[in-house]
């Protein structure tokens, strides 16, 4: 068992002393809210909750690959941030009793899930997606001398979550490599640290790797006092720590006296650190806020401004109006264009359909369609394909323009919505359930049909001709009468090739008109279904937008009618009471400073 756990968590931050400070907060959030600055408002309950506890909260930062989680693991005594993994966390170590860990992930929507994990081997639930911040609490002798370590994660200061965790933090801990001196770069950061919390410590680490640091950590001393930074730069080798078998060789790595450092300079002082800090936040959101409100009573001493208030209520009054007419006319728009559309583009397909109708009955009554009835369904197929493409470009520029009028119902900055496009860059997966042109069944007649149709035409005239001629004393079979058997025997043939065309034509254009009724009947309901996604995607664009202009106006609306009553009938009220703020906040701002010279 460590040694430490035994032990409780010290209190660093003693109440009493804070109590002064937490009651400007409190006066100060009160009048940052009903100025309605609420960034303002933010920062003060970030500062609230960093006075109120009774810990002092250390954040280390720096760039990636600088070894700050191996010096908080150093300084803790335990395996918790993750070294070698290019995913980084935030990472809060506590103090408690038994090591324990806890995952802290995201569900989504602003919902959180904390999922207790093994302290021992915490690095693969680390490395699952969704993961916040770990939670760490060990028995370490340092923690529980009332210091919070908050690892951030490693980056070049632009990340808005280890920003987040400097502001929340009593004091901050930078670590850079001991083989080169600050950038401007690195300068410029720190000096935006100390903007937000003025307690600062340079770490400079890996000092094992680079033999001459020492230069380095006074170069970095002379830039620091150069840019009016009094930061201690302490140098460490966190890994040499971790691997030290005796005291010497830790004391070598200089962990141990930035730890002294830190319990000296750091927790020794911390409801000093602390005040002054609470008082620097004090000063800079009181002078913020008081901007704000001198702007306001400046603007409320001008006669102008109340004119000037007067005439943006009755412009807001009246544009809210025009937008509840126009809300509610994009409706009806919508609603009449969508029917009239569907009803003219299926009219528009029947009647490309009844042109090609009427031209192919025309093709087929000129020619006898069992010559090229392949060829001529071919060809068939390709012109309904050409007419479904071209009703379907219709289609696609009569909803951009049915659009463009919902739009014209709104303000000029809220256009036509970004349409998938309906124009068929493949006809053929449209009509892929479309059979294709029946075959012609009343064929031609072979050679033994065409014989028996000669032999039946010619007996009735080789007879009739031949009982005539055998009243002149002639045989039956003659001359005369085996040229009429010839005659009729042709015009039999003629006659049955004809009827078999007729029939052949009758039915190409019975094959015709049922192709054309699947062709509408599938091409129709797939244009049915596309104008029916379309209208359901203009009805929720236009209600979001609808509902957004409303909410808009409302509450340009809104703010006109609070500005006047501020800058119109109760100006002299309202002037009154930001002079009474603005004595209130002098009154706060020094209270601050003597709490600051106090500390």
């Amino acid at each position: 068992m460590s040694a430490a756990a035994g032990l409780e968590a010290a209190t660093v931050k003693h109440p009493a002393a804070m109590a002064p400070v937490i009651g400007i907060l409190d006066q100060l959030q009160e009048m940052t809210r009903s100025a309605g600055r609420q960034d303002l408002d933010g920062r003060l309950s970030m500062v609230r909750a960093r006075v109120g506890d009774t810990r002092l909260r250390l954040v280390v930062v720096g760039a990636a690959k600088n070894g700050m989680s191996t010096l908080v693991n150093g300084l803790i005594g335990a395996q918790l941030s993750a070294t070698e993994s290019a995913l980084s966390v935030p990472v809060i170590a506590e103090f408690g009793p038994e090591p324990t860990a806890v995952l802290v992930k995201s569900l989504g929507a602003g919902r959180i899930e904390r999922q207790p994990v093994d302290p021992l081997d915490p690095g693969p639930a680390l490395a699952a997606d969704g993961v916040i911040r770990a939670e760490f609490t060990e028995p370490s002798p340092l923690l529980a001398e009332g210091l919070v370590l908050m690892d951030a994660p490693g980056g070049d200061g632009d990340d808005h979550t280890t920003w987040s965790m400097i502001a929340a933090a009593d004091a901050v801990l930078y670590v850079g490599d001991a083989g080169s001196e600050f950038s401007p770069e690195q300068i410029g950061y720190l000096e935006q640290i100390q903007q937000l919390c003025p307690t600062v410590i340079c770490a400079l680490n890996k000092i094992d790797l680079h033999p001459h640091w020492q230069h380095t950590q006074q170069r970095n001393r002379e830039l620091l006092d150069a840019a009016g930074l009094g930061f201690a730069v302490a140098p460490v080798s966190a890994l040499l720590h971790l691997q030290a078998g005796n005291y010497q060789r830790d004391i070598e790595s200089g962990v141990p006296q930035l730890v002294d450092h830190l319990r000296d300079y750091v927790l020794a002082r911390a409801d000093s650190l602390v005040l002054e800090a609470a008082a620097n936040d004090i000063r800079l959101v009181a002078d913020h806020l008081a901007v704000t409100l001198r702007t306001e009573a400046e603007a409320l001493r001008d006669p102008r401004r109340r004119v000037e208030i007067t005439e943006q209520l009755v412009a807001a009054r009246d544009q809210a109006d025009q937008l509840r007419q126009r809300s509610a006319n994009w409706q009806v728009t919508l609603g009449d264009g969508s029917t009239e559309l569907m009803a003219d583009i299926e009219h528009d397909l029947r009647h490309r359909l009844r042109s090609l109708v009427r031209d192919a009955e025309a093709e087929i009554a000129n020619t006898d369609p069992a010559r090229r009835w392949q060829d001529f369904g071919a060809d068939l197929d390709a012109r309904i394909c050409e007419a479904v493409e071209e009703n379907f470009v219709v289609a696609h520029y009569r909803v951009v323009e049915l659009s463009e009028q919902v739009a014209a119902k709104f303000p000029a900055d809220h256009r036509t919505p970004p349409l998938p496009d309906l124009r068929l860059e493949n006809p053929g997966e449209v009509l892929d359930h479309v059979a294709s042109l029946d075959p012609l069944t009343s064929g031609k007649a072979g050679v033994l049909g065409q014989f028996l149709t000669v032999m039946r035409g010619s007996y009735g005239g080789l007879l009739m001709v031949g009982v005539l001629t055998s009243l002149l004393k002639m045989p039956l079979v003659n001359w005369y009468s085996a040229a009429a058997a010839l005659l009729l025997g042709a015009n039999a043939l003629w006659d049955d090739r004809k009827a078999r065309k007729q029939r052949r034509q009758a039915e190409a254009k019975v094959s015709v008109a049922r192709l054309m009724d699947d062709v509408i009947f599938q091409v129709g309901k797939e244009s049915r279904n596309r104008l029916r996604a379309m209208q359901r995607t203009l009805r929720d664009h236009f209600t979001d937008i609808a509902t957004d202009v409303l909410r808009a106006a409302d509450e340009r609306l809104r703010v006109a009618e609070v500005a006047y009553g501020k800058y119109g009938d109760h100006r002299e009220e309202r002037i009154a009471d930001l002079d009474v703020q603005l004595g209130r906040l002098r009154g706060l701002r020094a209270e601050a400073d003597g709490i600051s010279a106090a500390a």
